[in-house]
């Protein structure tokens, strides 16, 4: 039987600094380098900052009214994306709806238009 060999404590030593440096040190560097909101909009040439301050509200604003949805979404008992394609579905149907009855309008007024001219109403000619 051979004999044990003892346990290298500076080995284990090097190792657990080593591991606390890649685990610390590592994202420390990251944050250190990335640069912040400020110095990169400091960067921007002054037309798209003077942009991006004139969207800055109207951007808050869409992010407030899309955070409100997603809050109002979670409150169902279905699943998040769910409710999402449910709502689209709903949304998509209310377009065509809106389209459909603007093209009804339009063609109500093309008909008044034509009466007043004193055209024959439109013939449609499908074959």
């Amino acid at each position: 039987m051979s004999a044990k060999k003892p346990t290298n404590y500076k080995l284990w030593a090097k190792m657990l600094v080593g591991g606390a440096i890649m685990c610390v040190g590592g994202p420390m560097l990251t944050v250190y380098v990335m640069p912040t909101d400020e110095e990169l909009f400091q960067r921007y040439n002054p037309e798209l900052q003077k942009r991006s301050l004139e969207r800055r509200e109207e951007r808050q604003a869409e992010f407030n009214e899309w955070l409100q949805n997603l809050k109002r979404q979670s409150q169902s008992n279905k699943p998040i994306w769910t409710v999402q394609k449910e709502e689209a579905e709903a949304a998509r149907q209310a377009k065509l709806q809106e389209t459909l009855r603007l093209a009804e309008e339009a063609k109500a007024q093309r008909e008044a238009m034509r009466k007043e001219a004193g055209l024959s109403p439109e013939v449609s000619t499908k074959s």
